[in-house]
């Protein structure tokens, strides 16, 4: 009995300095994002009124630019979606620890793999928003500049949310003992893997979401919040299924409204 009072309490230690870990990292984020988004309104003020008084943009962007940008996503992602990859990061410590493998180290390895899917979607959203600001397509808040644009973006995010291949992507993300079940691997290159993987559903899961930042404005933090909030009630609230599905008809309704209204 002390024996295994004595492990379920090395485990409840590993549990707290690991999330512990991941409260900071994402408390971190969002102070980096705040300061971010300060700094981008003060620039985007300042292209607004060199606008206003017919002046040209002062230099395209470049590679520097794209780094910034890249930065700025990746940042974003570990703030809005690490949270919701707590409850599976929680199962990982205690099952590792139970195969008397190193489980804070494990677990790291686990939350890195899930965080470089993210990392890979933030260059894939970097180099878009480039590619539309070199188009002129964005504001100098970083939002679309047009009502169809608008439109289009919550049609796709909305009806997103009814395809199969969300539904089967928030499965997994709702499932994280089925998913440790089929996807178990030791090691820390197993960790990592079988994070790149769940992490991978995620952005399965949650990508066209992201999308809606290009309507609102990037560093739009109030969206970014609701967004991540949203995130995490479909992914762990006993009716998140239903909810998402809510939000993607009103994503559609709103967005045939902005379509209407802006033709």
């Amino acid at each position: 009995m002390g024996s295994q009072s004595g492990f379920e309490r090395a485990i409840r230690q590993d549990r707290v300095i690991v999330l512990s870990g991941l409260v900071a990292i994402t408390l971190l984020s969002w102070i980096y994002l705040a300061r971010m988004a300060s700094s981008m309104s003060a620039a985007a003020a300042d292209a607004g009124m060199h606008a206003a008084m017919g002046m040209p943009e002062m230099s395209a962007w470049g590679m520097a630019e794209l780094v910034m940008l890249f930065l700025m996503w990746a940042v974003m992602m570990v703030a809005m979606m690490l949270p919701s990859a707590a409850p599976i990061i929680w199962l990982v410590v205690g099952t590792y620890r139970r195969r008397g493998s190193g489980a804070r180290a494990l677990s790291s390895a686990f939350a890195s793999g899930y965080l470089t899917a993210w990392t890979v979607f933030s260059v894939v959203a970097a180099v878009t928003q480039l590619v539309l600001h070199r188009a002129a397509l964005l504001s100098p808040a970083m939002a679309t500049r047009s009502a169809i644009g608008g439109g289009a973006i919550l049609l796709v995010a909305g009806a997103y949310q009814w395809l199969p291949l969300k539904r089967a992507c928030l499965t997994h993300c709702r499932s994280p003992l089925a998913f440790l079940a089929r996807e178990w691997r030791d090691g820390t290159a197993g960790a990592f893997v079988m994070g790149v993987r769940h992490g991978l559903y995620c952005v399965g899961c949650c990508w066209a979401l992201m999308l809606l930042l290009f309507a609102a404005g990037v560093m739009n933090l109030i969206w970014v919040a609701a967004i991540a909030l949203f995130v995490l009630l479909e992914k762990l609230a006993p009716r998140g299924v239903m909810l998402g599905r809510v939000a993607g008809m009103l994503l559609m309704a709103w967005g045939a409204w902005v379509l209407i209204r802006g033709g």
